[in-house]
Parts: C-alpha cells; structure tokens; sequence
C-alpha cells in the first residue's frame, strides 16, 4: 500500500544517520496487507503455523507452569554448528548486574495511562468476540486502552465500531481512540478533511472514547485523537502550510473544534513544533521506542572510539608502570576493529576493549535521550499554544506521549514492499526502557506500546490472529506473550510511582531462531544493520526472595548466578543446535524451570529463511 513511501522514507533514515542528522525525525512505517485484496506474493518459504503447547513441571518443592509455541518447522530441523559465532569464554557474560527494584521510582500524583498501538488494519476477520477478548487480555495486562491505527479501507470503520461496543460490553475502565494513519489516509482534498473528521467524531461522544480537557488532563470532553504521520497534509489547500491545513481542515474546523484533543505523531524536527500552535495539543514521539540512531555504521564508529580510549588508558598505565603495554592495546584492536560486531558483542571481554564497547553500546538502549529533547520541544506550544486554538483560560500543558517496543525487525524483498531491516533490541531493550520510563514518569502522560498485533515489524506483544500482512514466514510459531505478561509489572509502576511486589517467581526467555551469520537460501538479504545482533539468550527473572538462577543453551554453555530479591536481568552466549533452560533454585529446591523441548525452540545453523524475530517463552509459578 505505501511500499515506495516507506522505502524513500528508511533510505531518507539511513543518508539522516550518515549525515549525523537526527534520524529520529524520519518516519518509518508498518505494512498492511488487509485480506479483502489479493495477496501480494513473497517468494519465501515459510511453514504453516503451529499450535502453542503447554509443559508442566514439578519439583520436589512445587508445580510450575511453562507456556511455549513452537518455533516453524522450517527453522527447527537442522542443529549443525558451522555457522555459530559463540565463545565459550563469554559463558559468564551478563548484560546487567541484577539489578534490586525494592525502591520506589519518583511519582508526582498525575494520571498515568498505558495504551497499546492496535493495528486495525490486521483485523478484518475479527468479530466482536475477538475485540472483547483482546481487551480482557490487555486490561489483565495492566494497559488501559487500544490506540486504533486506521486507514482508508472502506470496511475498517465497522471493525472500530465493534471494538467500542466490544468495551462497552466488557464493563472494564478502558478507553479507546482513533489512530489516523496518515500514510493510508489520503490527505490532499477537502473530502480528505471530511473523511478524517467523520472517523473521530462518529464515536467522539462513547463512554470508552478517551477524553482530555482543554488544559491537558485526563478525563474532560475532548476526544483524544493521534496520528501516524500526516506533517505533509494540505487538504485541498496547496498554498496553506501544513499546520494551517491541520488549522482548517480538522483542529479548528466548526465540526471539529473544541471537540478534539489532538497528540499526532508528526515526523519533524521538534524545534518548529512551535509552528503547530494550534494544532498539536501535544506529541506522540514514536522512534522514542527504539534507539534508532544506532545503525551497523554508527556501531563501527563507536567501537573505533571506544577502542582508541581502551588503547590510550593502556598506554597511559603501561608507562605509569614503566612496563610494556599490554598486546591487545597495540596491534590486536585491528584485529578486532576486522570482527564482525555480532561476534564482538557475544564474545565481549575486558582484556581487548571491546566489553568497554559492549557497555557504551548498550547505553543507548532504553535511552530518554530523544524523550528530553521532544519535552523541551513541546515548550514552543506552551500555554499560549493551546489557548490560541479555542481561547480558552486556564493552565494548559501539552501531553506527552512516550513509546516503548521489545522488538524490531522486518523482512519484505524488492518483489513485495522492499522493507529490510532491524532496530537494536538486544541487551533487553524492552525491560531498559520501562525502566526509564518509571525513572522518569514525572514527565510523561501517556505510554504507548508498540505494539499490540503489528505482525509485520515484529514488535507484536499480543496473541497471533485476526489477518498477517505476509510476516508468516517469520511470526508462526514466534510468540510475544511472554513480553505481555511482563507489561503489567512495569505499567503499574509507571502508574502508580511504586513497583508492585513480586508475588510469584517468574523466568521470562528469548532468542532469535539462528545464529547472526547463518547463511540461508532466501532470495530475501539478511536484514540492513543485522550485524547489530548477538548471539545470546536474553533472560529476565522476577525471584520473590534471593535464589540461584541456572541457565544453560547446551553445547556446554551453563552458568549459574546468584539473584536478589526482584528483578534480575542476564543472558547468555548460545550457538547452533542449542536451546534454552532457566531454573530458580532456592534452598536446595527448584521452585521454577522453563524449558521449551527442542521441537519448541532449536537454535538453527543452518536456517531454511533469515529470521531476526524473537522466540519468547515464559514461566510462572502457581
């Protein structure tokens, strides 16, 4: 549907990086397939899904249950190990020291909402049915409303009007509100206008609709509406600039106005958000999800500087000492700068340097870097922004929407949509920036997950179904849940300012399907910036008092490591033909293992298709 835009838009992204521009400001959007239109053929080999299994285990102790889906059978068949880039000198790596989360993160009494990103255009088999189970899950799930992502398609509409009534029916506090998918949604004539208009105000009035009030609290008359995009819109209007097109067409329009609070995600420099006065009543920052500033050739660059210091500190200590620098501070850190960084990151190690590159890497993980510079931004608006619109008193505070995301990665080749690539998530990207969040609600309104069912970039946290837009090759058998369960924990805290107590022990485990360097005969490249990948299983356990945790992903890769109270955050090293094991011990007992069988989840070195999406699997004990 907008293969070429997307396209234009992520090469745009890439010349951004290397220009050291701020690639934040570059939309880069999802794919939607909708299953009323023929399918656009991707010549790949994919299996069909596979149904979710259940295994129970029991200890001495107590029964625990782990909750798996098997990865596709087209990536869980072969286990030879020619492709594997794993050390066995990295078995003890951590990413993070475990980390305690007894203390409380700061709160300033506001209201705080979690929503998640829906992606309506995924949903055209869904039933009301569907819409209500998936609101029970996410309101068990500790997120507070559905951001409908809607486009053009005549029978989107109808599937919005059962999600409200879906949340009238299921009795819960939870909102909804309209997503405009600017990239879907022509924006060029007043019918245009008409249209949009039409799609907010039909449920503008619904008990579940969420509202703001003029000054920017939760709970007023105004139907809270955003966007995807949509800073080049003119409406019919080819003279007008973009914000007096917004001006005319929808924020002040006489159908419109007073009646909308508008938190568009625009993909524009902050510093002219001032000129949106009048229209924006805040900002969704959607890239704040990602460090999307951190490409395979950013990556370099940073280990050529982290290394030049590692080089410069040796020398400084050897003359100190008057005694010989070490070799890995001379001619050894060519060697390493000729590594693949997949290989450096999994192997990290102290002697080289390049655990030092590790650490700097990982700080932009979970960053609020590009969160603070969208806040200071939205000050051009201000109070006498909003107040301009609809000459209103009062104190008005423009909203701020952050996001947060567990994954990224996309797979399209030239013959379909030409969408090819990843965004670091490893080193527990999803679990780094709830914790910045928590570490800085006091600035921020509303999260946004993405996303809910977005099956096409992989960053999916909710159940498979309803429609995929051709993503089965690399979605069947991936299930995100585990990542859901996880939500709730940190979504109360970011609400409340107080992390909740860890009732029952929990282990939390993924990994992508294969090694980063696998060669696979897929006509579709490995993914742009795949590199940025390790080959490790990343872990998250929620202990309820100090306990052992043991890990193992075979091929003799064990280790075992003592964690506090709370949440603790590990990996390790994995190569082909390996799995994954985790077990709390805890007075001599064990008290919870995950295990999914091999048939679940085999680390492939020799993969039928490039698959950089994420097998999650989680246990929870009864």
């Amino acid at each position: 549907m907008t293969c070429y835009t997307t396209l234009a838009l992520y090469l745009l992204s890439v010349l951004a990086s290397l220009a050291h521009v701020d690639a934040a400001v570059i939309p880069i959007r999802r794919v939607q397939l909708q299953s009323h239109r023929p399918a656009m053929v991707v010549e790949r080999t994919s299996s069909s899904s596979a149904s979710s299994s259940t295994s129970t285990t029991e200890s001495s102790s107590s029964t625990t249950s782990s909750t798996t889906t098997p990865t596709p059978t087209s990536t869980s068949t072969s286990t030879t190990s020619s492709s594997t880039t794993s050390s066995s000198s990295s078995t003890t790596t951590t990413q993070d020291a475990p980390k305690q989360t007894d203390s409380n993160p700061p709160a300033d009494g506001s209201k705080k909402l979690v929503v998640a990103h829906h992606m309506v255009g995924n949903t055209f088999p869904y039933k009301k049915q569907d819409w209500l189970d998936d609101i029970v899950l996410a309101h068990e799930s500790g997120i507070d409303g559905f951001s409908l992502n809607t486009g053009k398609d005549a029978w989107e509409p109808d599937r919005i009007a059962d999600a409200y009534q879906a949340a009238l029916e299921s009795k819960l506090d939870f909102k909804l509100f309209i997503s405009l998918d600017m990239t879907s949604i022509p924006c060029a004539s007043a019918d245009d206008g008409a249209f949009i208009r039409k799609l907010v105000l039909d449920h503008a009035s619904h008990p579940n609709q969420l509202k703001y009030t003029s000054t920017g609290a939760a709970g007023g008359d105004r139907a809270f509406v955003s966007t995807f995009a949509g800073e080049n819109c003119r409406f019919g209007n080819g003279g007008a600039s973009a914000p007096d097109a917004w001006r005319g067409a929808f924020t002040q329009h006489p159908d419109v106005k007073g009646k909308v609070y508008f938190v568009p995600s625009f993909f524009i420099d902050p510093a002219t958000f001032k000129t949106f006065a009048g229209v924006m009543d805040g900002d969704f920052n959607w890239n704040s999800g990602w460090p999307i500033k951190v490409t395979t050739g950013f990556a370099k660059d940073l280990l050529t500087n982290v290394l030049n210091k590692f080089k410069e500190a040796a020398q400084r200590t050897s003359t100190s000492k008057n005694t010989p620098a070490a070799p890995a501070a001379g001619g050894a850190i060519g060697g390493i700068l000729n590594k693949p960084i997949s290989q450096i990151l999994t192997a990290a190690t102290p002697e080289d340097g390049s655990k030092d590159f590790q650490v700097e890497l990982g700080k932009f993980i979970g960053s609020t870097e590009s969160d603070t510079e969208h806040l200071d931004a939205l000050k051009g608006l201000g109070q006498a922004g909003l107040q301009k619109r609809d000459g209103e008193g009062g104190e008005g505070k423009p909203v701020y929407m952050a996001a947060v995301s567990p994954w990224f990665f996309t797979h399209y080749g030239a013959d379909s949509f030409n969408k090819n690539f990843i965004f670091l998530a490893d080193q527990h990207l999803y679990t780094k920036r709830w914790e910045s969040i928590v570490d800085s609600r006091d600035k921020l309104d509303i999260v946004q997950i993405l996303t809910w069912n977005d099956y096409g970039e992989s960053h999916y946290i909710g159940p498979i179904k309803g429609d995929q837009p051709n993503s089965e090759a690399w979605t069947d058998g991936m299930s995100h849940t585990g990542w859901l369960q996880m939500t709730k924990y940190y979504a109360t805290a970011f609400k409340t300012g107080k992390f909740p107590e860890i009732e029952k022990d929990q282990i939390y485990m993924w990994s992508r399907p294969h090694p980063v360097n696998a060669q696979a005969p897929d006509p579709v490249p490995q993914p742009t910036n795949f590199e940025l990948s390790e080959d490790s299983v990343w872990v998250v356990v929620m202990a309820t008092a100090p306990s052992t945790l043991k890990l193992s992903t075979g091929n003799g890769q064990d280790k075992s490591i003592d964690i506090p109270k709370g949440v603790s955050k590990q990996s390790i090293p994995i190569s082909a033909g390996g799995t994954m094991k985790g077990t709390i011990e805890r007075d001599g007992k064990t008290v919870l293992e995950l295990a999914p069988t091999k048939e679940e989840f085999t680390f492939q070195g020799s993969p039928k298709t490039y698959n950089f999406n994420a097998f999650v699997a989680s246990a929870v004990a009864k």
